[in-house]
């Protein structure tokens, strides 16, 4: 019984679509495609989309919060960043902003996207989505520097004309994203890894009122936190449920955790699958400039639809935690996808300006800043409850409505 349970996070179509969608790429690569081939590789797109959703989730079900979280956003990020440098690479000139394009549009996609969907669901499921301010409350933080020393200040400084940074700047902001990042991963994992655990669907609906307490409330459900944690690794190490540390509905928290061969094979076919994602979708990316440019729209929607296609894959994971009542892995993803992009595009674009040719255009123009300070300002007033309705979920989805019309019509 229990080896039939350990062997069902693997079936058979999540072990073969990525590997197809990865053959999709080697045959398409560098080649211009009919539109038919190109219908093919959108839908092996969206399989390995699918797929590397899985097999996050039977990752994370073995390794638990909030390390699960960080094995998709990471590795996303990861090859997030090779895409932008092989594009800035073969682009010239015309791809000066295109850092600072797709960086920015992973923010909005992420803190009112993601967050967004998160909460609307999490509430529709129990009328108020319940997480951990601290830890919540940290990671915005961290996002709002990140993106006001990477991307506002270029508008600013003096050294160089334009939106751009001099060498020096550039390396002082490559430093600074790099140093935030190592300390935020820390912080999630190690020394306050229990601000950023699920909440206890029991213990949250009178959390509210601790969060916004003073600190012995505070500190008293981050205890619980931590020994609802404990006990449920204790659990797992007899056969129980590895890294469910807050209650789910019953399928889910009675499950079995994968196995070690099962989650490493799910760890290899998640890279697989993402690095089909990537590639794929810059494979029909010519297509979708082509189109762009026929439609008249800015260059800069290309950059926004290439970040909805990268960030599919942790948009459903973070959706599908939300349906379990597991709001705060939602907001693990959704701002541990923003710190990564930030805290790891920056110093690579910034050591890859070395031997690229051409501007290095990172500032963001009037209406962008408009919206990231809207964004920082409505995020900080939906996470210091520590509880949403669907009003907030609708706030932050209008904020995203409003960033892609106007990126379409700005």
């Amino acid at each position: 019984m229990s080896t039939a349970t350990r062997k069902s996070p693997l079936t058979d179509w999540t072990l073969v679509v990525p590997v197809v969608a990865l053959v999709a790429l080697v045959f398409s690569w560098g080649r211009d495609l009919p539109s038919g081939v190109v219908a093919l590789v959108a839908l092996c797109l969206g399989g390995a989309v699918l797929a590397a959703v899985h097999h996050a989730e039977v990752v994370a079900h073995r390794v638990g919060e909030p390390f699960g979280s960080l094995v998709l956003a990471v590795a996303v990020t990861v090859i997030e960043v090779a895409l932008i440098v092989t594009l800035m690479a073969d682009g010239g000139p015309k791809t000066a902003s295109l850092a600072r394009d797709t960086v920015f549009a992973a923010v909005m996609i992420t803190c009112n996207g993601i967050v967004g969907l998160s909460l609307l669901v999490g509430a529709l499921r129990t009328r108020v989505a319940v997480f951990n301010a601290e830890g919540s409350g940290a990671a915005l933080a961290t996002v709002a520097t990140l993106a006001v020393l990477s991307l506002v200040l270029p508008t600013f400084t003096t050294s160089k004309p334009g939106p751009e940074f001099s060498t020096a700047q550039l390396a002082f902001a490559a430093v600074a994203s790099l140093s935030l990042y190592g300390v935020f991963i820390a912080v999630q994992t190690v020394r306050h890894r229990d601000y950023f655990l699920p909440v206890d669907t029991g213990a949250g609906r009178s959390r509210p009122a601790g969060a916004a307490s003073p600190s012995e409330a505070a500190t008293a459900m981050a205890s619980a936190s931590a020994l609802a944690s404990a006990s449920a690794l204790a659990s797992a190490s007899a056969g129980g449920g590895a890294g469910r540390e807050a209650p789910a509905p019953a399928d889910e928290d009675h499950a079995e955790p994968p196995s070690v061969r099962d989650a490493l094979i799910s760890l290899g076919l998640l890279l697989v699958a993402l690095v089909a994602v990537v590639g794929d979708a810059k494979a029909v990316s010519p297509t979708i400039e082509s189109g762009v440019e026929s439609a008249g729209l800015p260059n800069a929607v290309v950059g926004v639809i290439i970040a909805l296609l990268v960030l599919a894959p942790e948009t459903l994971a973070a959706v599908r935690a939300a349906r379990r009542d597991r709001v705060q892995t939602s907001l693990n993803l959704a701002y541990g996808s923003a710190i990564a992009s930030i805290g790891l595009t920056i110093p690579a674009i910034a050591l890859a300006s070395i031997w690229l040719s051409g501007p290095l255009l990172l500032g963001l123009g009037p209406i962008h800043m408009v919206l990231l300070a809207l964004t920082i300002v409505v995020s900080a007033l939906t996470i210091v409850p520590g509880r949403a309705t669907l009003l907030q979920a609708g706030v932050h989805l209008v904020l995203l409505a409003a960033y892609l019309f106007l990126a379409v019509s700005p």
